[in-house]
């Protein structure tokens, strides 16, 4: 793993400001810190909070330089993978097959669903199908790509409370020290 500094973290996150993000009312940025705030808030461990931050660091410039032509959930999940570990890249590269699985299985949960995230579920293959959805459900993880799913959905509130840039780099900072 290429460990990545708190600098170059905080100059990604700080990198996806003004960048739109599919129609919805907030930036990058924000959806990020919004997510991960809600991640901390739901009591989730310092790598999830990472992971929901950095959910969509597949549509950051760089990365997606790095991997051109991938989908954002599986650039950031190769990104994710050499920087932050296994973990991190599976519940990244599983925020998409989450939602799929969810419409499938959850009855409520289409109508959570902004307008653009509809939009993006039918580009995404729509709702899973039993097979799909019961070998989702079968994963270990399967559970925090969930969480992270409900929070991606959540974090689009332009006056929503947003995690703070030092508390998400002192959770990067922790999970560094525990690998």
């Amino acid at each position: 793993m290429n460990t990545l500094t708190s600098d170059r973290l905080a100059e990604l996150v700080d990198g996806l400001a003004g960048l739109p993000y599919g129609g919805e009312p907030v930036d990058q940025r924000t959806h990020a810190l919004q997510a991960a705030h809600l991640a901390m808030a739901a009591g989730a461990d310092d790598e999830l909070v990472v992971a929901a931050a950095l959910h969509d660091i597949g549509r950051a410039r760089p990365v997606r330089a790095d991997h051109p032509g991938l989908p954002h959930e599986l650039a950031g999940a190769e990104w994710a993978r050499r920087h932050l570990g296994e973990r991190t890249a599976w519940v990244i590269a599983q925020h998409v097959p989450a939602k799929r699985y969810l419409v499938a299985t959850d009855p409520a949960y289409r109508a959570l669903l902004s307008p653009a995230s509809i939009a993006s579920l039918k580009v995404q293959g729509g709702p899973m199908d039993e097979e799909e959805a019961a070998a989702f459900a079968a994963h270990p993880m399967a559970e925090d790509a969930v969480a992270l799913r409900r929070w991606d959905d959540a974090a689009k509130d332009p006056e929503g409370p947003v995690l703070e840039l030092a508390e998400l780099l002192a959770a990067y900072e922790r999970c560094v020290a525990a690998s």
